[in-house]
């Protein structure tokens, strides 16, 4: 299996233990965050402090104002940390130094997660039936919003040696996305959060109107089936009850618009570079890894789906996936080190990922995983590569003590 790494720009820069665990694991790349949504990450391995704070969105490339200039939406400078050149190029500086050290680099790029330009930009964000906004949410439908993922790409990419980019939220974001202090877990069934994920904005609407329906019709269908299947208090179901024709149009709408971004962002990308995207085989999905179009799988070179959950589920998952997608598309399992409730066994976990059609495994996460994870880290990787653990890293020292040792193995993830 190829894989690949996750870190922000401050877990290489903030480190100076960073590159010897990369080459110690035998990464074959490691995707590095240049456009980010908000998020407090932990740091266990840096000398500094022991988390950082990204209080919005930011491009954690140089803003240049000549390329901006005029643009609905434009992207905010990251001020944290001052240490790893913060408003300045920490995304450039991280892939840079990533190269010196011998390793690849990816450029991880999120595209429509974006609070801080929802929440100054409504008419940019996803509405639901009832005129709700979400702000964490851009809508695809808006050209402003694929402009600005088209320009935030280019200028993301620019100058840099990358081996792949990594596309997250290539899509809409909908109803059942983590925001602020969440409240919503558990509360709605499946066909619910389906209802409460589609963009009624005045963009979807034109598409609507385009494929025969009325959207306030359209509108006022969504919302009298969202309270009546809120009402039957059955948290299990699955069936949204829309009528044919509204489902077909509401979804071709959807995926209209997501084509679009799609390729607005790839044209950005330029030749000769790997594209990957996160997504889900299930359609309807929205989020970080938002559902495929039937036209997706012509334009990347692999599609990532969610396999943080060690289930039956998630290895058929990849194995539905394998079999519907082109053989030439890389079929990508996106595995957690970090989760609240740890893998059992990664390395098991992972070689039956690979069994069900995993071709490349997608590991989060490089910083947020520390001394007390990393071995979890290397039994995914020496999985990975179908051999038997390797030896345990030595580490010594507190977390970000540069006195730290590893164990030298050979490169097992990738071949060097």
């Amino acid at each position: 299996m190829k894989v690949t790494g996750y870190a922000y720009p401050w877990d290489v820069l903030g480190d100076p233990d960073f590159t010897a665990r990369a080459s110690a694991l035998g990464l074959d790349e490691v995707a590095v965050a240049l456009a980010y949504h908000s998020t407090r990450a932990a740091t266990p391995w840096s000398p500094h402090g022991s988390s950082v704070v990204a209080r919005h969105a930011a491009l954690y490339r140089p803003l240049r104002p000549h390329v901006w200039q005029g643009a609905e939406l434009t992207p905010a400078a990251p001020a944290w940390p001052p240490w790893a050149g913060a408003g300045t190029d920490s995304g450039g500086d991280a892939v840079r130094a990533l190269g010196e050290a011998g390793i690849a680099a990816a450029g991880w790029i999120v595209l429509t997660h974006n609070s801080r330009l929802g929440e100054a930009h409504p008419s940019a964000a996803v509405h639901n039936c009832f005129g709700e906004v979400y702000p964490w949410a851009l809508c695809p439908s808006r050209p402003a919003v694929r402009t600005y993922a088209a320009t935030v790409t280019a200028e993301a990419v620019r100058d840099l040696d990358l081996a792949s980019v990594i596309l997250e939220a290539c899509g809409p974001l909908g109803a059942v996305h983590q925001h602020q202090h969440e409240k919503t877990d558990g509360v709605w069934a499946p066909a619910v959060a389906r209802l409460l994920s589609v963009c009624c904005c005045a963009d979807c609407a034109a598409g609507w109107t385009e494929r025969g329906f009325e959207p306030a019709t359209v509108r006022a269908r969504i919302r009298a089936q969202v309270r009546e299947l809120i009402s039957t208090g059955d948290l299990t179901l699955t069936d949204d009850g829309l009528p044919t024709g509204v489902r077909e149009a509401v979804l071709a709408t959807r995926q209209a618009s997501c084509d679009a971004l799609r390729r607005a962002v790839l044209e950005r990308v330029g030749p000769g570079v790997r594209t990957v995207l996160h997504g889900s085989m299930d359609p309807w999905a929205t989020g970080a890894l938002p559902g495929l179009t039937p036209a997706a799988p012509a334009e990347t070179d692999a599609v990532v789906l969610q396999n943080w959950t060690p289930t039956r589920a998630s290895r058929s998952a990849v194995a539905a996936a394998r079999a519907e997608l082109p053989g030439r598309v890389a079929v990508g399992s996106y595995v957690t080190a970090v989760a609240a409730d740890p893998v059992p066994d990664m390395g098991s976990y992972v070689a039956a990922l690979a069994e069900a059609g995993a071709a490349e495994l997608h590991l989060y996460h490089l910083g947020l995983a520390g001394p007390a994870r990393f071995a979890a880290l290397g039994a995914a990787c020496d999985a990975a590569r179908g051999r038997a653990p390797g030896p345990a890293p030595r580490l010594r020292g507190g977390s970000g003590d540069p006195s730290h040792e590893f164990a030298q193995r050979e490169p097992t993830c990738g071949d060097r």
